[in-house]
């Protein structure tokens, strides 16, 4: 059984930030750190002091965190960024919002002795006997210490207070990793005398400095009447802070608007999920008979806020299944014939839309990229100013356009409709003639929509509903959204500049009117996009024969296999320039032992060569990587670098190669990727060393011996979410599972009157708007559904019983 913790954050805006440049701005931007570990950077919003982001994460943390902090920072060309503020949220206070959080905070002053981090590892335990009473506290090591000398590591050494004494170690210098081994003994004769609240043993950790006062890097306190009922405690203890002693700003740091949404899963054996899972199978293998099945049920009762974690497990379910296409037909077959107007299909985010919109997500993503990515890079790189509304053109801001003097109104609108021009038509040349790169379960599936909206809307009158119907998916809710905001897709690094966001935006509308079959064209506010409707109109009569061709496929193409990864093993996961350490350049200067390589991951090697043209390639298996981790800053004077450690055979020791990444987020993702396909590796390692071995010893640990145990935890399944994640069938039923429990009571309420009208010979609906059982006799998908519901939580419970009776019971004060 292992735990599971989901995290999802937004970072929506800031509003009235106060301004730390001389032009009276700021360039902010955010840094997201879980338990001070650093997860995300947001681009920066140049020259704004109510700046907008609207960047979201999805952070997997099977080990479960502490802390979600937001730094907002003001980017500065010369020397070190400024701190505006920060915004720290507990995860209790995240887990007591069953609804998630959004709102405005304000953010508050960072105070240096609040920004402590890292664990330590004590064994206290009192001896006792007739004449005397003594504690013994022995101070083993501590790990992830915060920095606090210009050498990125401390100088630590633990002071300890007890019953009026005060004892500390040695100094361990120049590590945030330190071994101490040792046993201080505090006297407890007279502890009884003092107040209930001094009865406790404080340790601190500190960082020595020889000029200046020492810093602070967390505290831990026990207290000491459970000790004389333990025999021992002993373990890892997190450091805290002294507590929060800074002052109500009043928003004088301006605030940040954040969504937070926290789901912790208990996730069971695979045994125990296929009774639900063989119910989801047969809700879309049979034959549709008018009963309330398990699909009905799951779109009667999920919310419109949980629709979309539904649809995403359900595609992930089904695509494990092989039966993505089936059920996906089974909901569009649904949906179509309970709509009357053909002009309303799908245009709700029913669950068949959001279905069908995730699974174009997952399954068709690399075709997106393939499509739109030269022409969007291109657009980045060029920069061009494009405007058509009268009511927006700057004529300060196209001046790039002539070097001539001044230009007018309308030369600038002449220059936006060539260059829109041009874009629009590189745009729809490549996803028109994309129409064999188009995954083949996407084009079966819009092939049966096509054939369901045909037979629901017959006759010439209805002609382009069929057409309406897979564009409205393939153009709406994939192609013209990717257009409009590009990193939201990966298709970039980075958010668009002002000026190339307008770009982007006209486009998508253009897109848009395309997917739209032109019906709009002429009759909406924007008449000044009218100098594009030309190539719209044209553009029309193009995608018709498009989406001919992209349907006309066999039915019987298998298109989904039972598999926990998505793509085929020689597929591309992740690739680009990355810089490799040489690690046998033990004696040169740092910057020529980094080599900038091109790498390819896929789901079986990782491979690097020269060049992305290079003929020649170095490979590493998947299989044998152990872990994959940060390395500290000080270790090779560097930001932002990882390792990945290898191992050949159970005989031989780990070979480590160091990479260095251009960015931290570029860090993060790459470490996401290697990890998620590592994840099921045979031979994964608890620890690592996060230093560097140097001068016969290790620069974190300090430790001599190369083989050594690691002195940090390793970080296997903290990963980010996104499409490309492997399938989990399991997770992904407990997240169902959670979601019909939650409706249990109602399910059951609605069975107990189905039977009760039943036994009573009524035939009308139960409740208002209740559709799924209306005239429906026969309640066995609910009474199997209810009976499956009731195993789980029983399941549940009895693991929920166990874990409480293994936790041992150490109290530790805050």
């Amino acid at each position: 059984m292992a735990r599971n913790t989901a995290l999802y954050f937004r970072l929506v805006e800031g509003k009235n930030l106060p301004a730390k440049d001389v032009s009276g701005t700021s360039d902010p931007y955010c840094i997201v750190k879980v338990d001070n570990e650093v997860v995300a950077r947001t681009a920066t919003v140049w020259r704004d002091l109510n700046p907008f982001w609207g960047e979201e994460f999805t952070l997997h943390l099977p080990l479960g965190f502490h802390t979600l902090s937001f730094y907002v920072m003001d980017e500065d060309t010369i020397g070190h960024d400024d701190v505006i503020g920060k915004i720290s949220l507990s995860k209790e206070y995240i887990a007591s919002q069953p609804r998630g959080i959004d709102c405005w905070i304000n953010l508050s002053h960072v105070n240096p002795d609040e920004e402590v981090q890292g664990e330590i590892y004590l064994e206290l335990h009192i001896m006792q006997d007739q004449h005397k009473s003594n504690l013994h506290c022995h101070v083993l090591e501590a790990r992830d210490l915060a920095p606090r000398d210009i050498s990125g590591t401390s100088d630590p050494f633990v002071r300890i207070f007890c019953n009026n004494q005060t004892l500390e170690t040695s100094v361990i210098k120049r590590t945030r990793f330190p071994r101490w081994n040792e046993v201080l003994e505090f006297d407890l004769r007279g502890i009884e005398e003092l107040d209930p609240g001094d009865q406790v043993i404080n340790i601190e950790v500190w960082d020595w400095d020889m000029v200046g006062k020492n810093d602070f890097l967390g505290r831990v306190c026990f207290p000491l009447e459970p000790l004389h009922r333990n025999p021992a405690v002993t373990g890892w203890f997190r450091l805290l802070p002294f507590g929060n002693t800074e002052e109500e700003n009043g928003g004088k740091l301006g605030s940040l608007r954040v969504k937070v949404n926290l789901s912790e899963e208990r996730i069971l054996p695979s045994v125990h999920y296929q009774n639900l899972i063989q119910l989801l199978v047969e809700s879309v293998q049979s034959p549709d008979q008018g009963d309330a099945s398990i699909l009905d049920l799951l779109e009667e009762m999920c919310s419109a806020e949980s629709r979309q974690e539904v649809a995403v497990k359900l595609v992930k379910i089904f695509l494990g299944q092989g039966l993505a296409v089936t059920f996906l037909d089974k909901l569009n077959m649904r949906e179509v014939n309970r709509t009357g107007d053909p002009n309303t299909l799908f245009r709700s985010n029913s669950l068949a839309s959001k279905s069908m919109e995730q699974y174009m997500k997952i399954v068709g993503m690399p075709f997106l990229h393939e499509v739109l990515r030269p022409i969007i890079c291109r657009i980045f790189e060029e920069k061009k100013y494009v405007e058509l509304d009268p009511c927006k053109i700057d004529h300060n801001r196209s001046r790039r356009i002539s070097f001539k003097g001044s230009v007018s109104e309308q030369q600038i609108r002449e220059s936006s409709v060539e260059s829109l021009r041009g874009y629009l038509s590189d745009i729809i040349d490549a996803i028109l003639g994309s129409g064999e790169q188009c995954p083949p379960g996407m084009r079966l599936c819009f092939k049966q929509l096509h054939k369901r909206v045909e037979e629901r809307f017959p006759g010439p009158a209805n002609q382009d509903v069929k057409y309406a119907a897979i564009s409205g998916f393939l153009f709406l809710r994939f192609f013209a959204p990717a257009i409009l905001t590009p990193k939201l897709f990966h298709l970039r690094e980075h958010h668009a500049d002002p000026r190339t966001a307008r770009t982007l935006l006209l486009l998508a509308k253009a897109v848009q009117s395309i997917g739209n079959l032109g019906q709009q064209l002429g009759h909406g506010k924007e008449q000044w996009m009218s100098p594009l409707h030309p190539l719209i109109q044209q553009s029309v009569g193009r995608l018709r024969d498009y989406l001919d061709k992209l349907i006309d496929m066999e039915s019987d193409v298998e298109c989904g296999h039972t598999s926990r990864t998505l793509f085929h093993p020689s597929v591309t996961i992740k690739e680009g320039f990355l810089h490799k350490r040489k690690a046998e350049a033990v004696n040169l200067v740092t910057r020529f032992t980094f080599k900038k390589r091109y790498f390819w991951l896929s789901s079986q090697t990782l491979s690097y060569s020269k060049s992305p043209d290079w003929q020649v390639r170095s490979s590493i298996p998947v299989h044998r990587i152990c872990a994959v981790e940060r390395v500290d800053e000080n270790a090779f004077q560097q930001p932002n670098m990882m390792q990945i450690i290898t191992q050949d055979s159970e005989a031989q020791g780990g070979h480590i190669m160091y990479i260095q990444c251009k960015n931290v987020n570029e860090l993060n993702q790459w470490l996401s990727a290697l990890r998620k396909v590592s994840l099921c590796n045979q031979r994964l390692l608890p620890t690592y060393h996060p230093g560097a071995y140097r001068n016969a010893h290790w620069t974190c640990c300090l430790q001599n011996e190369r083989t050594v145990c690691g002195c940090s935890r390793t970080h296997l399944a903290v990963t980010l979410g996104d499409w490309s994640d492997p399938l989990d069938p399991d997770a992904e039923a407990q997240v169902l599972f959670r979601h019909l429990l939650s409706v249990k009571d109602i399910l059951r309420n609605k069975y107990l009157e189905g039977a009760e009208c039943a036994a009573a010979g009524r035939s009308e609906p139960i409740g208002h708007n209740d559709k799924v059982f209306e005239g429906s006799t026969s309640s066995s998908p609910v009474r199997k559904l209810l009976s499956v519901l009731e195993d789980l939580q029983k399941v549940h419970q009895a693991f929920e019983r166990k874990e409480k009776d293994e936790t041992p019971n150490h109290s530790q004060c805050t």
